[in-house]
């Protein structure tokens, strides 16, 4: 068994979907478990439990007024959140299952009870501190970032991206912030929802050129993305973060039914190995991995399965 990982699974994370005819289904978190079992990496790993966060947690990111917002519809069920996200009935304690889980895999790492983290459900990284947006009703990752900073007194935090989709609820909440280090490979905004990510954008003000977007172009496989990656990495490993949050989202494989990308898992499992090198050497080894988007049930099995595998054997395999 690793001593350094710690997976959260559970039926409280099931929970945040937003029914079968939706893309964010009922089925993925499931999807993952059943992959993680028939590779036997649930013998190998810790395994921690979904938590539901406070109101007061999860407004270190968002707008009491947008809370209160979703707390509403969740109870009556029905109408949109915005134009993908619908509101279903009880939507606010899943989200909220979220954003606790993901601020209980920090406290373990933060408290040094294993080095690396892993949640499949999670990664929401849309949001706005305003509104939902994109499948997103709570950004987990804005209110981990602010949680580093409030609870933990850590400033400079490595949020590293490889969705299909640009993580723009992270990027302009915190575009101004000179310590938020983003990198963020994404489809090219030209062709794929939320249209934003474009290599200018490299923060404002103070943060500028403490962000890094890069923008890879419809049906980019694991070739082309591992030629840009090198510049990714010197980028981290110049800033030197206390912590590094990966977003490594599924949609990017090839077969997702709504982006266009053809990454196989070996994207993903190159990604992970060397944030775990980059962790060891600045970060105290403290990487917290969410999952992400992923829609193609396969596929989000198949790279998340990846990831922990990853996880688990550095620096051994």
């Amino acid at each position: 068994m690793s001593d350094n990982l710690i997976v959260y699974t559970g039926e409280q994370l099931a929970r945040y979907h937003f029914g079968a005819d939706h893309p964010f289904g009922p089925k993925r978190h499931d999807a993952f478990v059943e992959r993680f079992k028939q590779k036997q990496l649930d013998r190998r790993v810790s395994h921690g439990a979904p938590v539901g966060a406070s109101e007061e947690a999860i407004e270190r990111f968002h707008l009491r007024e947008y809370v209160e917002e979703v707390k509403a519809a969740s109870e009556s069920g029905g109408g949109m959140l915005d134009p993908d996200t619908p509101a279903v009935k009880g939507i606010y304690e899943a989200a909220a299952t979220v954003v606790g889980t993901g601020l209980a895999a920090l406290e373990q790492l933060m408290q040094g009870h294993y080095k690396r983290a892993f949640i499949p459900i999670g990664g929401l990284h849309h949001a706005y501190r305003d509104r939902a947006a994109g499948f997103c009703v709570f950004n987990d990752c804005g209110v981990i970032i602010e949680t580093l900073r409030e609870i933990y007194g850590i400033k400079r935090i490595a949020y590293v991206d490889i969705d299909a989709h640009h993580g723009d609820g992270v990027f302009y909440s915190f575009e101004y912030d000179p310590q938020l280090f983003i990198v963020d490979v994404h489809e090219d905004g030209r062709h794929l929802y939320p249209g934003s990510g474009a290599s200018e954008e490299t923060g404002k003000g103070e943060a500028a050129g403490t962000k890094l977007n890069i923008p890879m172009p419809m049906q980019a496989d694991d070739e082309q993305f591992l030629d840009i990656w090198p510049e990714a990495e010197n980028f981290l490993a110049q800033k030197k973060p206390e912590v590094i949050l990966l977003q490594c989202g599924a949609d990017s494989l090839k077969g997702d039914p709504i982006t266009h990308l053809h990454y196989s898992e070996a994207t993903h499992a190159h990604v992970t190995r060397r944030l775990c090198e980059l962790a060891d050497q600045h970060s105290q080894g403290r990487l917290l991995a969410l999952g992400g988007g992923g829609y193609n049930l396969d596929n989000l099995a198949t790279a998340w399965t990846t990831v922990v595998e990853q996880m688990i054997t550095y620096p051994e395999a």
